[in-house]
């Protein structure tokens, strides 16, 4: 009988696929099993038992890979794979132990930070029971509770602003930013993770506080994000937030006035560039002596005097988003003229003004839908040709003539958020007539005038976050009443007026105290004009 003889080598290279040599451990199971025997012998096909045992064993190995391979996916499949995606790291245990120490240790701290917010605080008209204030800023962030009047304060340094600070008062239902250095924010907030706008949220100088008006549901996440180097539009009353802002950063226009004749010209200036503007439509009717108002999308002229009809009550619209003609969209409560215009995000304003006799009304009318004003509240005296000023949260009026025909040096302020009379708050630096106002973030302007029967250049400003006198910082090119004011988001204009009839653009800056420079003209010289931005 024939001999059959199998060599061991031979099975290993043949009858194992690679696969078994990618398992360390299998292949070993089968060196234990072969180093029995004589690494030399030949099994004789006699010794049945022997070879059987050797092919069944070879087969299990063959299968158990087999599905080791198939449940990895493919490029995890093989041990030098999987040694890559360790990093090839032989103390992989003790790195990823490390790791989660590391993690764990910033739990930690960040748990007993978030433990100080949860104070019981007030977001709109509910308390807050345990709810997380979660803040986020730039760096140099911290964060503390006065448990006596449950108020919270966050401060990081960031950006060109030398502290910045938000607090959660229940006192008064609000969030409140507080900036020693005024700049432009903008805000994000996150409610139980999906981030939103405020339900309202306001700027008042240095002051921005967020709120609201729905309850906001106990256990809830918050978050807060202010970051620098953006606009920030505040919003004046309900609704919106985040969209607008007073100040505009593409151009000016001046509408109507008197040449004389009285006209229905509306010219638009660039604020991008200095230059001189164009005729881009008309009023519906000539008019002069006009309050005016801006809404994100449209220019409005309200009120005036119009050839043979004498003092209306008309409420002019024109688009911003193309040259074109005004509409009439309403009409105020009472015809007059000389009142001041002042704009909140959804509505504008025409306050005094001469009615026969004068009035101290302040007319609401909304810029959502065109409609007649209301009255909503009262000057703190009677006077007409006062200059018109608009923070995020209020209407201003300063300077003008009283009923006695006397000049008047008063500021008045009247909030957005509610249907109210105004209050006297600070004076002019001198008593001025046919005053022009302008408006930034932070401040209003009031440029040019008549004081004691003499033309006056002077600019003064004063502040919105407090409630105080103005300084003088500086003058016009030259003295001038009864002109348009328009407002950029970095520059105050004074555009038009009287003596002798003007076409001058002036242009001074928000950013620092200074003269103002000429920087184009007006498609025709004329006063009595009213100006309008966006």
């Amino acid at each position: 009988m024939t001999d059959i003889r199998i060599n061991l080598n031979q099975i290993e290279t043949d009858d194992i696929n690679t696969s078994v040599f990618a398992s360390k451990s299998e292949v070993n199971l089968v060196q234990d099993n072969v180093s029995a025997l004589d690494n030399n012998a030949w099994v004789n096909s006699n010794d049945y038992s022997t070879y059987s045992t050797l092919t069944s064993l070879v087969d299990t190995v063959q299968a158990n890979l087999t599905s080791l391979v198939s449940a990895a996916p493919s490029t995890l499949d093989t041990l030098a794979e999987i040694a890559a995606a360790l990093e090839n790291d032989a103390n992989i245990a003790v790195t990823l132990t490390t790791s989660i120490g590391a993690v764990q240790d910033n739990v930690t701290a960040l748990s007993a930070n978030v433990g100080t917010a949860n104070t019981k605080v007030y977001v709109g008209e509910t308390a807050l029971s345990n709810s997380h204030l979660l803040f986020a800023a730039g760096s140099g962030i911290s964060l503390e509770a006065n448990s006596t009047n449950s108020l919270i304060t966050f401060s990081a340094s960031m950006g060109n602003a030398t502290s910045q600070e938000i607090t959660a008062n229940g006192s008064s239902n609000a969030f409140t930013l507080s900036k020693s250095v005024a700049n432009n924010t903008m805000v994000l907030v996150s409610y139980n993770g999906l981030v939103q706008k405020p339900t309202t949220y306001s700027i008042d100088g240095t002051t921005l506080t967020i709120s609201n008006t729905a309850p906001i549901e106990s256990g809830s996440d918050i978050e807060v994000r202010f970051f620098d180097f953006f606009d920030l539009p505040g919003t004046s009353e309900g609704g919106g937030g985040g969209g607008y802002t007073f100040q505009g950063e593409v151009s000016g226009y001046t509408s109507g006035g008197y040449t004389p004749p009285r006209v229905n010209t509306i010219d638009k200036f660039s604020f991008s560039s200095n230059g001189n503007a164009t005729d881009v439509g008309d009023l519906t009717e000539s008019r002069d002596e006009i309050s005016s108002q801006s809404s994100i999308s449209s220019g409005y002229s309200s009120g005036g005097r119009s050839g043979p009809v004498g003092t209306i009550n008309t409420i002019d619209k024109f688009p911003f988003s193309a040259d074109s003609s005004a509409t009439d969209v309403g009409d105020l409560t009472q015809a007059r003229y000389y009142p001041s215009g002042q704009s909140s995000e959804n509505s504008g304003y025409a306050s005094g003004g001469w009615a026969s006799p004068y009035v101290t009304t302040i007319d609401k009318f909304p810029f959502a839908a065109d409609s007649n004003a209301s009255d909503v509240g009262d000057l703190t005296l009677a006077k007409l040709n006062s200059a018109g000023h608009s923070s995020s949260t209020n209407g201003y009026t300063s300077g003008g003539q009283l009923s006695d025909g006397n000049g008047s040096n008063s500021i008045d302020k009247f909030p957005f958020a509610t249907d109210s009379n105004a209050t006297d708050v600070g004076d002019l630096t001198i008593v001025k007539n046919l005053v022009t106002g302008q408006s930034s973030t932070d401040s209003g302007y009031n440029s040019g005038g008549i004081s004691g029967g003499s033309l006056v250049n002077v600019i003064d400003k004063f502040p919105f976050s407090a409630d105080g006198n103005a300084t003088d910082v500086g003058d016009l090119t030259v003295g001038r009443y009864r002109a348009a004011g328009q407002s950029s988001t970095t520059s105050g204009y004074t555009s038009g007026g009287h003596f002798p009839v003007s076409n001058v653009i002036d242009k001074f800056p928000f950013s620092s105290d200074a003269n103002a420079t000429d920087v184009g003209d007006l498609t025709q010289a004329r006063r009595n004009i009213a100006g309008q931005q966006v």
